[in-house]
């Protein structure tokens, strides 16, 4: 089976920089994907993505090094195994709350005796290879959301379960949980705190932590404050940035 780089880039310590895709097109998941990304995120829960169009957007990422990755609408078991299918090669799971919900999450990723997924990797077998079914359970990347109230206060719970392969700590609605303002993790105590402490937990059970974070420079400081995987904004802030910026140039 295809090996999943980003287990790899873990194991030696090497900083994984992830791609954010919001905007429904395979086009532009494969433009973005061949930009040097170890790994891009299909968000099918705040995206403007549907299951159809995410199957094209695995199939551009494929084209490139990028390792693909989905973002489900919800701890869904059916939906979770559907993108698996398609050939994402890790989820990335919203609002995981509690020890139950990791669990759910976990057993929906792995085949049996390890978990219940169910038998049908269509696509998974074109991308991951033959033997797919022999390894998928070590190559699959399983990372819960951390991003409530409710999960900050059972982060060792979830932290511990079985088959999660590590955390993402999704800011915007960790701080919307907590009383404040999206954006704000770098500027309020209690966010700061948060995220660390959720940081330290995860490193110190040696499984793999990551986070979201607004920019390249956030994502830059990140790295230096010991996360593992970072996602420098998302394809669709970035492209408004980009032609606000290019506008404005013209018109100055």
């Amino acid at each position: 089976m295809r090996a999943n780089r980003l287990r790899e880039l873990k194991r030696s310590g090497t900083p994984i920089v992830n791609a954010w895709l919001s905007i429904g097109s395979a086009y532009a998941a494969e433009s973005i994907a061949h930009q040097g990304f170890d790994s891009a995120t299909v968000d099918c829960q705040h995206g403007m993505i549907g299951f159809d169009t995410a199957i094209t957007m695995l199939q551009a990422i494929s084209t490139t090094g990028a390792i693909p990755l989905v973002r489900p609408s919800r701890n869904d078991p059916a939906e979770m195994m559907r993108y698996l299918d398609a050939g994402a090669y890790g989820v990335i799971c919203p609002m995981i709350s509690t020890r139950e919900d990791a669990e759910t999450l976990a057993s929906a990723c792995r085949y049996p005796p390890q978990g219940t997924r169910s038998f049908g990797p269509a696509r998974g077998l074109l991308y991951g290879g033959a033997d797919y079914l022999a390894h998928a359970n070590e190559e699959i990347l399983v990372l819960a959301m951390i991003e409530t109230a409710e999960g900050l206060s059972n982060a060792d719970a979830i932290i511990q379960t079985p088959g999660i392969d590590g955390i993402y700590v999704g800011p915007n609605d960790l701080a919307l949980a907590l009383g404040h303002a999206p954006v704000s993790e770098s500027k309020v105590p209690e966010m700061v705190e948060a995220i660390e402490s959720v940081r330290a937990k995860v490193r110190s059970a040696g499984k793999l932590v990551g986070i979201f974070c607004s920019n390249g420079d956030g994502a830059a400081q990140r790295v230096a404050e010991g996360f593992d995987l970072v996602t420098p904004g998302n394809d669709a802030t970035l492209l408004r940035q980009t032609m606000a910026l290019a506008a404005s140039t013209a018109r100055s």
